[in-house]
């Protein structure tokens, strides 16, 4: 069986904004029911990720805050997702850290930022259920000063055969319920967006990665 992930993972045909909002409009009570598990689970390493932030930071597809506390506090935050129900998950979040963090809708492909807004991009388990996962991390390089850093906790294909071979089966119907590719190759797709990837570690039998990124891809402002 081949170590990489199979043809088709990143070509299924993608889940449309409204079809995301749906499914994850109805997935912010398991989210929220499952968080302390997650966090013993994977929070040690979004902590030892997350915990480089620095300045401004923003969140991109937030989720229900899972982020936030691993940000340091003197960053200032902003977080965005395109579910609003995600959002109300995140608004308590941040209520229950006693954090003041800027929440608002938004599309990850489409950010509503300027070029170079923001010191630091942070994003977790995002890119596997955006439509464009290439147009999603260029908008946040996009949006990322040229000193700053793009951080990502992504998951796909593990390391480990019986269990990659056990995503590859299941991963048409988890994607069909949840609009997640779980067997993707996070760095291919980070490398094809144009990102450098200054630094990767695997955990958990390859399944879950963290990635510093920064952008080589160039703004309009800069082309012009």
């Amino acid at each position: 069986m081949s170590d990489t992930a199979p043809d088709g993972a990143r070509d299924r045909p993608a889940k449309s904004p409204d079809e995301l909002q749906f499914i994850y409009a109805d997935a912010v009570e398991t989210f929220e029911r499952f968080e302390a598990l997650e966090r013993r689970l994977v929070g040690r390493y979004r902590q030892r990720l997350f915990s480089r932030a620095q300045g401004t930071v923003l969140d991109v597809a937030c989720g229900t805050g899972s982020n936030f506390r691993h940000v340091p506090e003197g960053c200032s935050l902003v977080g965005v997702d395109l579910s609003a129900a995600m959002l109300d998950g995140a608004r308590r979040e941040a209520d229950s850290l006693g954090r003041d963090i800027t929440l608002a809708h938004a599309d990850a492909q489409r950010l509503p930022f300027d070029d170079d807004a923001f010191d630091t991009v942070v994003s977790a388990l995002s890119t596997c259920t955006f439509p464009d996962p290439v147009a999603a991390l260029r908008e946040m390089a996009r949006v990322c000063r040229p000193s700053g850093r793009v951080l990502l906790f992504e998951h796909g294909r593990s390391s480990a055969r019986p269990l990659a071979w056990g995503q590859d089966r299941l991963a048409p119907r988890h994607f069909e319920q949840m609009g997640c590719r779980w067997n993707q190759d996070p760095e291919a797709v980070v490398r094809e967006a144009g990102l450098e990837i200054r630094r990767s570690e695997r955990h958990l039998a390859g399944v879950f990665s963290s990635i510093v990124a920064e952008s080589t891809v160039e703004t309009d402002a800069e082309r012009t």
